[in-house]
């Protein structure tokens, strides 16, 4: 049975389709399907995917494979991890989805932490939102991710770690006519002008959306998939937009934009940012130290502020 096939064949249960998961993998879809039909065949010549059906089926013979199979993964995979710690020159990656805010605000100085006392372990982030990190995470093609929201996910599949805190404020040109008289502003004020915010999937809007039920009557005009961009608009035109405390301060500082005040609304938004991992996925050693040492300095992080 060749390993990577059950690979793919977890894949192809979560994609529910052929032509994505080849497209995801840069493969031909006969490629992909003569993979499954290999699996079949390692497996007594059983039906694993109903292709007769317009839709996408799992017989029951292939929830059964899937239930063993994902076991099968990561034994092998911890056993291949053991393996090479024989290997002069032993290397572990551990790779994180995270969104922009944990991604790169908060994890980073964990990672260089860890980074200085395990030189051996090779960190990879990829930023995404935070819809995608969870559903990289899903896949399990990322060992752990960074949230700032779980979306419409069971918090329930998953074992989480609150790395931070986080809160919106209102943002604008350090030139906008709205700072005629200060910072201090009504909403009816704002509305006025155009609103830029996030793409669908972003942790930042689906919290926004959440707990601030007026949004609705922002003049929205723009989606931008990156909160540097919205900087950018936002510093060199009369747009508006919502931004995450940590980036405005740091925009402000730059003379790029200007954070507002609402009357009336003291607070707009607050969020619990997120470091997570499938419930039931076994790590490493080295990864389960990883997570542990980010638990570990979160609750003294938590312990500190509440001083």
């Amino acid at each position: 049975m060749n390993i990577e096939y059950l690979r793919n064949f977890i894949k192809l249960t979560q994609f529910r389709s052929f032509s994505k998961l080849a497209k995801e993998l840069l493969i031909s879809q006969s490629t992909l399907s003569h993979q499954i039909s290999q699996l079949e065949k390692d497996f007594g010549e059983v039906v694993l995917i109903d292709r007769t059906t317009k839709k996408f089926e799992i017989t029951n013979a292939g929830k059964l494979l899937l239930k063993y199979a994902e076991q099968i993964i990561d034994m092998y995979d911890n056993c291949k991890l053991e393996i090479s710690k024989f290997k002069d020159h032993f290397t572990e990656d551990i790779i994180i989805s995270a969104s922009t805010i944990p991604g790169s605000h908060i994890l980073p100085r964990y990672i260089a932490d860890f980074n200085n006392k395990n030189p051996n372990v090779n960190f990879k982030i990829l930023i995404n939102n935070s819809k995608q990190s969870v559903e990289n995470l899903k896949k399990r093609t990322v060992n752990f991710a960074g949230i700032g929201s779980f979306m419409n996910y069971d918090k329930k599949d998953f074992e989480y770690i609150k790395i931070g805190e986080d809160e919106f404020r209102f943002i604008c040109s350090p030139n906008h006519e709205l700072l005629k008289y200060g910072n201090l502003v009504t909403f009816n004020e704002l509305i006025k002008y155009p609103f830029v915010w996030r793409e669908k999937g972003s942790g930042m809007r689906y919290t926004f959306k959440q707990q601030f039920p007026d949004y609705k009557k922002l003049d929205f005009e723009l989606e931008i998939n990156d909160n540097d961009s919205i900087i950018s608009t936002v510093s060199e035109s009369n747009y508006i937009s919502i931004m995450s405390e940590m980036m405005a301060d740091k925009a402000e500082s730059a003379g790029l934009i200007k954070s507002l005040k609402i009357k009336k609304y003291p607070v707009i938004v607050k969020r619990s940012l997120f470091f997570i991992k499938l419930k039931e996925k076994q790590l490493s050693k080295l990864k389960k130290k990883f997570w542990d040492e980010i638990k570990s300095k979160s609750k003294k992080n938590e312990k500190i502020g509440s001083l």
